[in-house]
């Protein structure tokens, strides 16, 4: 039931290797749209996450914490980040080669139950596949990091995309009615074109975003954009203006509504 989660990481985490496979270390050095963090620190990043849910401890951030660390889960994570920005790219990659395999050897394993079982997370009380379902698109997104990094983007519409373009999507009715306050009422069209081609239509009813029927009504806003454009401002690559005005980008009704909406799409810290 659950084999699309290890299936989804083994696509996504393989892709990842295979990009840096036979790299210099100039291509390790690479700055990544992450603030800070190089292909290097993204690799370790992506090992530590693995290390951290084995159960290993976090190393130690000596020294002052960098700005754009602003929380405990951050400082976790440049913690991993840190502690092996002294490795040259090749020992990395043979870590997180050797991590990856050994977790999803381990996931493989799991039953139903296991996959279902709910427990903590930084996000709150989260099933394991939840929890696992959010690596998928942090890996995911990481591969786009590292590919705009080394000048080489690509879309290769795996189950990555497919699963992060879906988590995103499911994040639009909160963001219409809570984050964009879109008035009671206000009906909005999202048209994300492309090969995960999709549309999306939300409502707002007692001040939530639910989905709504198709029908002839002209929407308050819609919104028809690429999907590499729709994820790229969902994880907070690109800023609100850059989507608006984006060539494949087309904006029809209330044009402040649009930016507010814009504007709230980050669910990506």
């Amino acid at each position: 039931m659950y084999q699309w989660i290890p299936d989804a990481l083994r696509e996504t985490w393989t892709t990842i290797a295979r990009t840096l496979r036979d790299r210099d270390e100039r291509a390790f050095d690479a700055l990544t749209p992450c603030p800070g963090w190089t292909v290097r620190d993204l690799l370790s990043h992506l090992i530590g996450v693995e290390l951290y849910a084995r159960g290993e401890a976090i190393p130690e951030l000596t020294g002052e914490r960098p700005s754009y660390v602003r929380n405990a889960v951050g400082q976790a994570n440049e913690g991993f980040v840190a502690a092996r920005r002294h490795l040259r790219g090749v020992e990395v990659l043979g870590e997180f080669l050797e991590v990856t395999a050994s977790s999803l050897q381990r996931l493989e394993t799991l039953s139903d139950g296991e996959w279902e079982y709910v427990e903590w997370s930084p996000e709150g009380e989260r099933s394991v596949a939840s929890t696992y379902e959010r690596r998928i698109v942090d890996s995911w997104i990481h591969l786009q990091d590292i590919r705009d990094a080394l000048l080489e983007p690509a879309d290769d519409h795996g189950i990555g995309e497919e699963i992060t373009l879906n988590r995103f999507e499911a994040t639009m009715g909160y963001v219409w009615a809570k984050r964009a306050a879109a008035p009671e009422g206000a009906l909005l069209q999202l048209n994300i074109m492309g090969r995960t081609a999709r549309t999306v239509r939300l409502r707002v009813v007692n001040a939530r975003g639910v989905p709504a029927e198709a029908s002839p009504e002209t929407p308050t806003l819609e919104l028809t954009t690429a999907a590499p454009l729709f994820w790229r401002r969902c994880a907070g690559r690109i800023n609100a203006e850059a989507l608006l005005r984006a060539s494949a980008t087309d904006v029809r009704g209330d044009t402040r509504l649009a930016l507010r909406l814009s504007y709230a799409m980050v669910m990506v810290p």
